[in-house]
């Protein structure tokens, strides 16, 4: 006679990491993502890899861990929800659903650290986050974060990356000419891409114009909410979500652009993340439907081509642009469509660099261990600019540069392309 199996009763119903604990069972516990993993490759635990914090949910869903167990809270906090385990995995574990159910449960017995908190609550207030990015900007023209970056320790590198988020490339200053065929768009200007990235928002814009896309305002968004998500604060990020939809809905554009890849992968998984909710579900789904990280707008409209640029650039591909939305070749197909521009391949250019949101402040020293190989890997290439697609990445690889003496620089995909359609509006003259 064959005994069945009963599943053990959940220790822990109506948390989030109940609701979403069927993804726990899809993992077979091969082992493809270990080596996707760079706090696994970093540390060489078991516990610090995707499948052994999933044995570690698995234990707090079924009792077998309490939630205020210190351990779980160790090996929890140190994933930096890059996401690589996804690609790696073949039976479609949704990891990064369980990561954040996991920190919202846990949350519930332990808050966040107060540096999270008030990192958190200053990016959900919008007035106060831009009185805060108004005076990093104002800092930043100092020149003295150039000069600061030099000091050792956390400080230093917290400088180096403010330093980082200056453009290495001239202000573009053309009027970009195009016929508007290709559909409306409303970018999502960010917080911190407003605010220290405002060459990059502006190049998107017009590279977007230059291609037949017509550009609309949405001026009543807010912050994505990714942040907030990430580290378990799922109410607030549901907040921030609806008025984002609302904001996008009442701008009528067609497509909804981010040109930073982890507020994207936010933003097209809104419909995941107001999905219990009756009166938000179906407009949040119209929503992520209609998101487009620029490079993908870009290279479905060719793009044109300008004029040529004489630099040697490596890609290095964002963790939510390339493992949470599968974009990969399109950034390549921007920069490819540069004339006179050498790209050069960058060894594991799909592993994490370590910033991860606000990860490299919390975790400054796995976030050091999680850079080094590629701050090395890129010093091979011999390339003068680093192109990606995220703010975290933009100032963090540039403060690995910076502080390792290696004279390049990182810069936005779009950027380039908009100073190559700037030399060609600028040789036509």
């Amino acid at each position: 006679m064959t005994e069945s199996f009963t599943a053990p009763a959940c220790a822990i119903p109506g948390t989030p990491l109940a609701d979403a604990s069927a993804g726990i069972s899809a993992c077979v516990h091969c082992g493809f993502c270990l080596q996707a993993c760079p706090t696994y490759l970093a540390l060489g635990d078991e516990n610090d890899s995707p499948r052994g914090r999933i044995y570690l949910m698995r234990a707090l869903v079924e009792g077998e861990l309490p939630l205020d167990d210190p351990s779980v809270h160790t090996h929890i906090d140190r994933c930096l929800g890059c996401r690589a385990c996804e690609t790696a995995c073949p039976s479609g574990v949704p990891y990064g659903a369980l990561l954040e159910a996991t920190r919202a449960t846990i949350a519930e017995v332990k808050r966040p650290p107060l540096r999270a908190r008030v990192i958190l609550a200053l990016f959900a207030h919008r007035g106060l986050m831009r009185i805060a990015v108004a005076g990093t900007r104002a800092l930043r023209a100092t020149r003295l974060p150039r000069l600061l970056s030099r000091l050792p320790g956390d400080l230093g590198f917290a400088f180096a990356m403010l330093a980082s988020s200056e453009s290495p490339l001239p202000r573009s200053a053309y009027t970009p000419r195009g016929d508007g065929s290709r559909g409306t768009f409303a970018l999502l200007r960010g917080c911190v891409m407003e605010g220290l990235f405002t060459a990059a928002n502006r190049a998107t814009e017009r590279t977007l114009v230059a291609n037949d896309y017509t550009a609309v305002e949405a001026p009543e968004q807010h912050c994505c909410g990714a942040l907030h998500a990430h580290a378990g604060d799922l109410d607030t990020a549901r907040a921030l979500a609806r008025r984002n939809i609302a904001a996008f809905e009442r701008s009528g554009a067609e497509y909804v652009v981010t040109n930073a890849a982890g507020c994207g992968a936010l933003l097209k998984e809104y419909d995941h993340l107001l999905a219990a909710d009756s009166a938000w579900a179906a407009r949040a789904t119209s929503f992520a439907e209609r998101v487009r990280d620029v490079s993908e707008l870009l290279a479905a409209a060719g793009p044109r081509v300008g004029a040529p640029l004489p630099f040697r650039v490596t890609y290095d591909a964002p963790c939510h642009l390339q493992h949470a939305q599968r974009v990969s070749a399109a950034p390549l197909k921007v920069l490819d469509a540069i004339p006179g521009l050498e790209r050069v391949a960058l060894v594991d250019s799909d592993q994490c660099c370590g910033s991860a949101g606000i990860y490299n402040l919390l975790e400054p020293a796995l976030s050091a261990a999680v850079l080094a190989p590629k701050i090395a890997h890129i010093e091979l290439t011999g390339a003068s600019l680093v192109a990606t697609g995220n703010p975290g990445c933009l100032m963090q690889i540039g403060a690995g540069m910076r502080r390792a003496g290696l004279s390049a620089r990182t810069v936005h995909p779009v950027e380039l392309l908009d100073a190559s359609y700037a030399a060609a509006t600028r040789s036509k003259a």
